[in-house]
């Protein structure tokens, strides 16, 4: 079994299935062929460079989803650079240990799709992240855990670039508490 048949990150239990046997794996890793990124997770050392953060994330919770402060500054909305990753999974979902800086933020069942998308982290692996306008509105939603300012500058920078009040106030409909805060920033700056 070649370790080229593996994607470039795989599970301790996916080289097994492949064929390859606990030793042979380790070789590979003592070669420098593989590197451990995390327990029971490994990554080639050929494959091109990603976050391996969210890699580690994306790999353990399939429904984790960049939010809040990370998704703002994914989207080029904020200059802070949060120390870690802020990331949203389904309330009632399990919140896997990882071995990386994450925040685990538990959002609404009926309400954690919207304005959902992915970003490709490498060829084979994805993490869910939250579109601007949803990122705003969670901003403005939860200010009173992340401050009024983060919400008020990512709506600014927001604005600056095209974006439509209409849309923000299409994704506010659904999450009552963002709403009047919302409309009363944007009067302030429209």
């Amino acid at each position: 079994m070649a370790h080229g048949d593996l994607p470039a990150t795989f599970t301790y239990s996916q080289a097994r299935a492949a064929g390859l046997t606990k030793h042979q794996l380790y070789r590979l890793r003592d070669r420098g062929e593989v590197e451990a990124i995390g327990h029971g997770l490994y990554r080639q050392t050929s494959a091109p460079l990603v976050d391996l953060d969210l890699l580690t994330i994306a790999e353990r919770a399939p429904q984790a989803t960049l939010c809040l402060t990370s998704a703002l500054a994914e989207h080029g909305l904020t200059d802070t650079i949060p120390a870690e990753h802020d990331v949203a999974l389904p309330r009632g979902t399990w919140h896997p240990h990882v071995d990386v800086p994450v925040r685990w933020h538990s959002f609404s069942t009926t309400t954690f799709h919207i304005g959902r998308d992915r970003l490709a982290l490498d060829d084979d692996t994805q993490i869910g992240l939250y579109n601007a306008p949803r990122t705003i509105v969670d901003a403005f939603r939860l200010r009173g855990a992340l401050g009024p300012d983060l919400a008020y500058e990512a709506l600014r920078r927001w604005l600056r670039r095209g974006g439509q009040p209409v849309e923000l106030l299409r994704v506010a409909k659904s999450f009552p508490r963002a709403t009047s805060s919302l409309r009363q920033a944007l009067e302030v700056l429209l």
